[in-house]
């Protein structure tokens, strides 16, 4: 179903951006694969009259990602982990830094059902591209996935127990979403 012309506005009041880690390393099995979510972010998607001149911005609050589902480990994930893996993120991973996506080129299918996306990912004060696609449903639905290389953006990815227990250096970030117009 193709997108119709205009403004459309994204944000937690009508959508799920999250990143999903997996764990890695001789000590894998002690850690845990996290869902996280972003509480505080916003985007917008103009539709042009032709497709091909839409664009997308994202911004988000790097100090907004909240554990919501830890999966594996030795034991389960309890609430002072999740504070730790927070204060984490925020000090030493993303460094409180704001995170921006602006799209560079849009392409969508013939049935306007996936829509191709490039453009450019702002991670801790380092710009890179990347391209992901965006399927769209019924009633205004998108999701879509791209998978960030962690050391692509100069983020080391976190480890514990000196090194035997790593967060991977792919992580994938997803968002399912329903539009909205401004």
């Amino acid at each position: 179903m193709p997108l119709e012309p205009g403004t459309h506005s994204l944000g937690p009041e009508n959508g799920t951006l999250s990143v999903n880690t997996k764990r890695s390393g001789a000590a894998a099995k002690a850690g845990h694969d996290l869902v996280i979510h972003v509480t505080s972010w916003k985007a917008t998607l103009e539709v042009g009259e032709d497709p091909t001149q839409s664009r997308i911005e994202l911004d988000a609050d790097a100090t907004s990602l909240r554990v919501r589902e830890g999966t594996g480990g030795l034991k389960a994930l309890g609430e002072d982990d999740k504070s730790s893996i927070q204060k984490t993120i925020d000090d030493d991973v993303l460094k409180r830094k704001g995170i921006e996506f602006r799209s560079t080129a849009i392409q969508p299918s013939d049935d306007g059902n996936l829509i191709s996306v490039r453009g450019e990912l702002t991670l801790v004060g380092t710009t890179r591209p990347i391209v992901f696609d965006v399927t769209v449903g019924g009633a205004g639905k998108l999701s879509g996935s791209a998978v960030v290389k962690q050391t692509d953006w100069g983020i080391k990815p976190y480890s514990a127990l000196f090194g035997a227990l790593k967060v991977a250096d792919e992580v994938e970030v997803v968002l399912d979403a329903s539009l909205t117009s401004s």
